[in-house]
């Protein structure tokens, strides 16, 4: 007689071995994008920085333009608070009614103002008289400006919302966390670059070592 005898299946769980091979995969895949990610932004910032600086230190002395932050709404909408003025400086005699002019106000502080022309004159030797006016004030300035000087600084663009970003950069908390942070950061993006390509280098020497024989 013949005996048939019943083997036990044996199964192995293949799912389970592709998810414990496809983990680390996935891990290792996170990282890479997140340092990415990290390393864009980086350079984002810095490109930002350096841009920043350039434009505010540099050009106005190799250009001859000045910038200016406006500090109340008395432009709005056109120029409003935390945006920054750019102007030239340009001739009295080019001057005319309705050009924004960022001058010394002849009253009180002498604060610089950031205003539109509505009367002027210039007379034979010229000298301009200028009187201003905000464009959301209901009326115009309460005294009429002499500009002696040959040029005034006249608006030629702004930039929005770029006095904020300046006035918080000079925040002390602000220039301790750039100070102290950003080499942080670098040094330990750096260590961790270095920590991540040492195991992948010995691997691959590892793998790649010449077979001897037994």
């Amino acid at each position: 007689m013949t005996a048939i005898l019943d083997r036990p299946t044996i199964t192995t769980d293949a799912a389970t071995g592709s998810d414990a091979v496809g983990a680390p995969r996935q891990r290792g895949a996170a990282a890479k994008a997140l340092r990415a990610v990290v390393n864009v932004i980086a350079t984002v910032v810095m490109v930002a920085a350096v841009a920043g600086f350039a434009f505010l230190a540099v050009g106005p002395r190799v250009l001859g333009y000045q910038t200016s932050t406006m500090l109340t709404g008395s432009m709005s909408p056109l120029i409003n608070p935390g945006d920054v003025v750019v102007t030239v400086p340009v001739p009295v005699s080019e001057l005319k009614i309705g050009d924004i002019i960022t001058y010394h106000i002849p009253v009180q502080d002498q604060r610089v103002e950031t205003h539109r022309i509505i009367k002027l004159d210039v007379n034979s030797q010229g000298t301009a008289t200028v009187q201003t006016k905000g464009d959301a004030n209901n009326g115009p300035d309460p005294w009429t400006a002499t500009l002696a000087t040959p040029t005034v600084d006249r608006e030629i663009f702004t930039i929005p919302h770029l006095g904020n970003a300046i006035r918080a950069l000079r925040d002390p908390i602000v220039l301790k966390v750039l100070m102290y942070g950003a080499p942080a950061a670098l040094v330990g993006m750096l260590l961790v670059s270095i920590w991540r390509k040492k195991p992948a280098e010995d691997a691959a020497a590892q793998g790649g070592a010449p077979a001897t024989d037994q």
